[in-house]
């Protein structure tokens, strides 16, 4: 009994000093397909490491390019009369010093975008989150930004500056603002609403919304009823509006001349009060021909003095309008 005891602990020491054979893992071989492949693409992995460089010069606009908007001040409406003797309303932008603040690429964002900054604001009205970014781009202190997404030949790098030449006069562009807050409305004026009776029984409800849902079944009023509220300080997009005229000689930086600096002249209304910023960007609907628009944007001549520039108005065609009824 001692000697089979023995040998039996003997054969467990044996057993123990021989190493077992590896189990093959199931992620053995996604390691091994992953290594391999990793030490044939490290050259591009290094290439696709380095920052793209983008270079200002004019490109070939396609019918899918997408260009940048510009940042603008609303100054107030006025009226122009044109070539034919017609009066022609328009809402005067001015457009503040625009500049490229970050150039967002799929590489790095994942989106294809240009941040502009308009305006000049001091440092210490800026958080320090604002103050960080404006450093780490190394533009200026910008008093408004915004991101226009792009399409990624209409790229231009950063602390580039676009002026009003960007747009063409003739050409349609959509106009985002905050509209004028008029605060707490009524049904009528905030909806359009008819109102009650003047007389015949009619008493205070002259200008009340009347019914606002059944009494019994279902008892309660539905969401989305138009009832009195908060009228107006809402973002809100004018489309296709006309582009009638464009003063490049005006669009320098002047801080004492800054309020009656006058950008371009649009036709139509512009949401927003008097100062408020607004966004111009290419209209979406009536989209001008590829041909007549600078591309990504206007780049001026060595030679060419701003100063001495005339005023762009739209073609309005060889036909007068007052003889063409005849």
């Amino acid at each position: 009994m001692a000697a089979a005891s023995r040998g039996l602990i003997s054969r467990i020491r044996l057993l123990s000093l021989i190493t077992p054979p590896p189990i093959p893992s199931p992620y053995y071989s996604i390691f091994k397909t992953f290594s391999t492949c990793l030490s044939t693409t490290i050259d591009e992995c290094e290439a696709a490491a380095q920052p793209r460089i983008i270079q200002s010069q004019p490109g070939v606009m396609t019918p899918k390019s997408r260009r940048t908007g510009l940042i603008a001040v609303k100054c107030g409406m006025t009226a122009l009369w044109d070539k034919w003797g017609a009066r022609v309303p328009i809402t005067v932008l001015w457009v503040d010093d625009n500049i490229v603040s970050q150039v967002k690429t799929p590489e790095k964002e994942g989106i294809v975008a240009l941040q502009i900054g308009c305006g000049h604001k001091k440092e210490k009205h800026l958080t320090k989150p604002e103050v960080g970014h404006f450093r780490a781009q190394g533009v200026p202190m910008k008093r408004k930004l915004r991101e226009f997404p792009i399409t990624e030949d209409a790229l231009l790098p950063v602390g580039f500056s676009i002026n009003v030449r960007h747009f063409v006069p003739g050409q349609y562009v959509d106009v985002t603002g905050i509209t004028r807050g008029k605060g707490f409305q009524g049904g009528m004026k905030r909806h359009g609403m008819k109102g009650n009776s003047a007389s015949h029984g009619a008493s205070l409800s002259h200008r009340g919304l009347g019914s606002t849902g059944q009494g019994g079944d279902p008892g309660k009023v539905f969401k989305g009823k138009k009832m009195p509220g908060r009228m107006g300080g809402k973002q809100r997009t004018v489309k296709n509006v006309w582009v009638y005229k464009i003063d490049p000689a005006r669009n320098l930086i002047n801080l004492n001349l800054s309020v009656y600096v006058y950008g371009e002249a649009i036709l139509s209304q512009v949401p927003g009060a008097e100062g408020n910023f607004v966004f111009i960007k290419d209209a979406v609907y009536k989209k001008p021909a590829t041909s007549l628009l600078p591309f990504p944007t206007y780049f001026a001549q060595e030679d060419e003095d701003e100063a001495e520039l005339e005023p762009l108005v739209a073609d309005l065609g060889d036909v007068d309008p007052f003889m063409a009824a005849d």
